[in-house]
């Protein structure tokens, strides 16, 4: 019995590929992921709102409703075949049938809508209706809204409004953070300088204390750096607040005109000289 041996580094090179393989089915390595919708009439501005719409990308979106005893499933996907039909954006599927799914929109026919914290997708192009609506072709309306606590939140049927002549819809609601606005800062200039300084003095301090007891070897008060210098200027900030901030002067004027103060600080010399003996 013969055993095959793959070499390490092939097998490190295979096993690399695989994985690459895998991560890109799944969608992880989706950059593009809306570049598969077509516009139907191109423009930056649509495109720039797709974009926000990227975290959606390559998942299937269901929910199951009945209608009239009748129970159907509707899955979305955004720029994708929803439930593996080609070109499908949202379809319908009968449960407990074997029917073909009906394709509500197509992601070939695409038209988006953007506000500040919603997007309002449009697929056309789906299968014309039997006798509904003058048997136009369908319309699916995805209304896509803010919600900061959910990357993908429930997928769910509002309407399907076809009581009428033309431009009949169904209209699907969707809530999603990808469509929420950016989170502004709250933290103004002011702030910011004063965080970036606290982080400086922490590092002087701190850096400058291992520095003084691991190199220099200083012991008590003179770990702290530059000890001498902040001493110094301590005692210069105190004479500088003594001098300003003081009202009564330090030394009494002399009491008599044209008599010095030093004169008056000097002692008197005693004469005692007269009690010698002659």
């Amino acid at each position: 019995m013969k055993l095959f041996r793959i070499p390490m580094r092939g097998s490190v090179l295979l096993w690399a590929i695989l994985t690459q393989l895998l991560l890109c089915r799944n969608g992880v390595f989706a950059g593009n992921g809306t570049k598969a919708c077509k516009l139907g009439t191109e423009s930056s501005s649509q495109r720039k709102v797709l974009e926000r719409l990227e975290p959606l990308a390559h998942r299937n979106l269901s929910v199951e409703v009945t209608e009239e005893k009748e129970k159907y499933t509707y899955v979305f996907q955004l720029c994708g075949d929803a439930g593996g039909v080609p070109n499908a954006g949202v379809i319908q599927k009968t449960i407990d049938s074997q029917d073909k799914p009906t394709i509500i929109g197509s992601y070939t026919s695409t038209e988006v809508i953007g506000g500040s914290d919603w997007v309002m997708l449009l697929y056309h192009n789906g299968d014309k209706y039997d006798s509904h609506c003058n048997q136009e072709e369908r319309k699916a309306m995805i209304m896509i809204s803010c919600n900061k606590n959910t990357e993908a939140g429930n997928f769910e049927v509002i309407l399907e409004d076809r009581d009428r002549l033309k431009d009949c819809f169904y209209l699907f609601e969707l809530d999603s953070s990808a469509v929420c606005p950016p989170v502004q800062s709250q933290l103004s200039a002011g702030s910011i300088i004063l965080i970036i300084g606290f982080c400086f003095v922490a590092v002087y301090l701190i850096g400058g204390f291992l520095y003084q007891r691991l190199i220099v070897g200083a012991k008590g008060m003179e770990q702290f750096p530059n000890y001498a210098f902040w001493v110094e200027v301590g005692n210069l900030s105190a004479d500088g607040c003594d001098f300003v901030c003081r009202s009564k002067n330090r030394e009494e004027a002399p009491a008599y005109r044209g008599v010095s103060a030093d004169a008056l600080d000097e002692e008197p010399e005693e004469r005692d000289d007269h009690l010698l003996p002659m």
